[in-house]
């Protein structure tokens, strides 16, 4: 099967061949899938106009995805009060737009990213958590799914997404990187990272750092910091510039903002220096970049590449605005756009006079946790920057005397969609939300973000939508722009998006949402493994996927590999459960760490909310694992600056509730058992048509001659796809899954 290897770390073209382009054509278009669109979706509407540019029947789409923004960063949304971080652009967007003030997420980034972008909750799909290495094909979006570039191809739409991908990782996806081609995307340029997500910061700020000595935020900082005042910037195309200090920003940050290795104290000299490391990844600055073009070739640019050396913001938006500005007149286009900020780790952005403070931070320790909350709000002020030159670069918008956005959105002929992915980072919460209860729980703090939308297609700009609103919906309101009336129809399966399209042209609109719903938990791994213990600020949590992701969001790892002095007295390799290390904790006589949920499931009303937590509790060295759910109610409304939020021991008890309460709790736990219902048992379906039959056993054979690891069709969930699995298929050929 030709694709490259996970680990390739120089330049690899290559181009996915027949067979494995011919089954993933059938995936993309089944035949039943093309006679069914055929029948229910209009012809493509394109219209004439100036390059790039489409009728205002199907208008483009500018889908923006912050990382880790979650609703309490926001003050044009009301909340963040004077610690908010400065987001004019984003606020000029929102006034010429809509805000939506009640649109839950799921609560972390791979499980919202398969959400909004095939309309299907976490339990239909087993995408429920952040990936991670050791995760099977089972829990990676699958090449069955119609996701939202294969959905809008049916309209004519190109589609492309720049930077973060995080909908499969390529150590364990047959596609390997080219994943974001065979899930639908006609171009990609961005990061396909080992975990999803930036790697750990180049502490030795490549391969220049004194033995001993760590440079934390990857670069080489002022002499008065242990590091040097000027010296030799060697960059990537083999040139070199002498540097000194400028202002506050030592020569190391300058040079780290142009891709180069300073060689402190020293000046140009040819050759460069043996000991400079160009092959070394560093967190937002040195990435692993990928292409997926619309021929199917892929390119993986090594970290020695320029290319590859770009702040990751600053990439995704050039090669966006490259893109649209290439799009061909009269055919629409679908662009996503999705950020890496403020994702750990957690680093200065680029010097940029338009930055507030931006020089001053330079001296920052970026392990410091208090820092670190500065570093977040410099990296949001950054993304927003970003986001302004997207507008104005693609001629969406212009830039005002004053630095501000001039954009009319009623005059163009593109919808801008802007979301956060999930809750804010713990230590990044803005009060009075609760970083005890952000990202990676199913509490108000860790699924509440915002979204905003503007475009020709919004009627009364600069009001704000207050009914509920699931990121699932955007899969609907793709569909809705593109023309497609009834987008439910236009899916071969069920899927949980509900219309969105009437919010935009009706300010009267009624709530369409009785209830909304999210959830994490953990991903399908060989075995039945999950990740690893992480304790984060004394809380034990295993939804890091790995040491080094444990480490960049400043947490002491408890698993293979533990190494910090907390953990001395583990067992060699380390434990797999956080009941365990508490069980060590209490041996030692030590403060017991609280346990995190492993699956956290909630569901709401427009006032009441259900938590349903689960996880292996620590009882006693009797009893050291114990499976444990405990259910939690709270009332909750979306008040600005003070909303009423789910915090600890604010649950109302369930044996005393309200006639009023307990009718809403016993809706909702009806509508969570129904949802959970809706999910059927279909033991050898892995195409996802509800049926086990001969086409199953064609698709097996394919993904089992190809190379025979994890895919969609290992079915027992071994890391093979196999004779084991085609078993499976033979035992239940014939049954029929289809609702109804």
């Amino acid at each position: 099967m030709p694709s490259a290897p996970a680990n390739t770390s120089s330049p690899n073209s290559f181009t996915l061949e027949p067979p494995y382009r011919v089954p993933v054509e059938r995936m993309r278009c089944a035949s039943s899938l093309i006679a069914l669109l055929a029948l229910i979706l209009p012809a493509c509407g394109c219209g004439s106009g100036g390059g790039g540019s489409s009728s205002n029947s199907t208008p483009n789409i500018l889908f923006v995805i912050m990382d880790d923004v979650g609703m309490d960063q926001m003050e044009v949304f009301g909340y963040g009060g004077e610690t908010a971080a400065s987001t004019p652009n984003i606020a000029d967007i929102a006034q010429a737009g809509i805000r939506f003030r009640n649109t839950w997420s799921m609560p972390a980034c791979s499980t919202s990213r398969a959400v909004f972008f095939e309309a299907r909750y976490p339990l239909r799909t087993n995408v429920k958590g952040a990936l991670g290495p050791d995760d099977l094909a089972n829990s990676m979006v699958s090449p069955y799914e119609v996701t939202v570039p294969k959905l809008l191809a049916q309209q004519g739409y190109d589609n492309a997404i720049f930077g973060k991908f995080h909908l499969g990782l390529q150590g364990h996806d047959p596609a390997g990187y080219g994943m974001p081609y065979q899930l639908g995307w006609d171009f990609f340029a961005g990061w396909l990272d080992a975990t999803g997500d930036p790697s750990s910061i180049d502490k030795t700020a490549g391969g220049v750092a004194p033995v001993g000595v760590s440079y934390e935020c990857g670069f080489v900082p002022a002499a008065s910091e242990g590091g040097a005042d000027s010296g030799a910037c060697y960059l990537a195309d083999a040139s070199c510039l002498e540097l000194g200090s400028s202002g506050l920003v030592p020569p190391g940050r300058s040079c780290r903002d142009q891709g180069g290795i300073l060689d402190p104290n020293q000046s140009c000299q040819t050759p460069m220096p043996d000991d400079l490391d160009f092959d070394v990844l560093s967190g937002h600055f040195v990435s692993p970049l990928v292409y997926n073009r619309p021929d199917g070739s892929i390119e993986v640019v090594p970290a020695s590449d320029p290319r590859a050396r770009r702040f990751r913001a600053t990439f995704a938006v050039d090669e966006a605005i490259g893109w649209i500005n290439a799009r061909p007149a009269g055919r629409p286009w679908m662009a996503t756009v999705s950020f890496a900020s403020g994702h750990t780790p957690l680093m200065q952005p680029p010097v940029d006079d338009a930055l507030p403070d931006s020089r001053e931070i330079s001296s920052l320790d970026c392990a410091d946790p208090l820092a670190q909350r500065i570093l977040s709000d410099k990296m949001i002020e950054s993304l927003d920057l970003e986001i302004g030159r997207l507008l104005v670069d693609t001629g969406l918008a212009e830039g005002g005397p004053d630095g501000r956005l001039l954009y009319l959105p009623s005059q163009s002929d593109t919808m801008v969609i802007l979301l956060g992915d999930n809750g804010s980072l713990g230590n990044t919460v803005k009060l009075p939300f609760q970083p005890s209860r952000a990202k990676g729980t199913a509490y108000q703090t860790g699924v509440w973000v915002p979204l905003v939308i503007a475009g020709p297609l919004v009627q009364q700009p600069g009001r704000a939508v207050t009914n509920m609103v699931n990121i699932a919906d955007l899969f609907a309101l793709f569909g809705e722009i593109a023309g497609i009336d009834d987008v439910r129809s236009a899916v071969p399966r069920t899927i949980d998006a509900f219309p969105m399209l009437p919010y935009l042209r009706d300010p009267e609109q009624p709530g369409l949402r009785a209830w909304n719903y999210t959830e994490v938990g953990a991903n399908l791994q060989v075995g039945g493994a999950i990740n690893d213990p992480c304790v984060i600020s004394g809380g034990c949590t295993q939804i890091p996927v790995s040491k080094s992701v444990c480490e960049d969001n400043n947490g002491v790892w408890w698993g293979g590999g533990a190494d910090d002095p907390l953990t001395v007295g583990t067992p060699p390799g380390g434990y797999t459960l956080c009941c365990q290390v508490n069980a060590f904790r209490d041996s030692e006589m030590q403060s017991l760490y609280n346990i995190l949920p492993l699956v956290s499931i909630a569901i709401r009303d427009d006032q009441y909310k259900i938590v349903e937590n689960s996880y292996s509790a620590y009882v006693s060295q009797a009893e050291p694992c114990v499976e444990t759910t405990d259910i939690e109610f709270y009332e909750i409304n979306e008040d600005a600056p003070l909303p009423r939020l789910d915090y600890d021991g604010t649950d109302l008890p369930l044996a005393a509730l309200s006639a009023q309460e307990q009718s809403s709790y016993d809706a909702l736990s009806a509508q969570l058992a129904a949802i959970r219902a809706s999910v059927p048992d279909c033991p050898g379906d892995g195409n996802l048509d509800y049926v086990v039959d001969e086409q199953d056993i064609t698709d097996w054979r394919f993904y089992a001659d190809s190379n025979g690891l994890s895919t969609v069709y290992d079915l027992n969930l071994d890391g093979l796809t196999d004779d084991a699995d085609e078993a499976i298929i033979r035992d239940n050929l014939g049954l029929d899954c289809r609702p109804g």
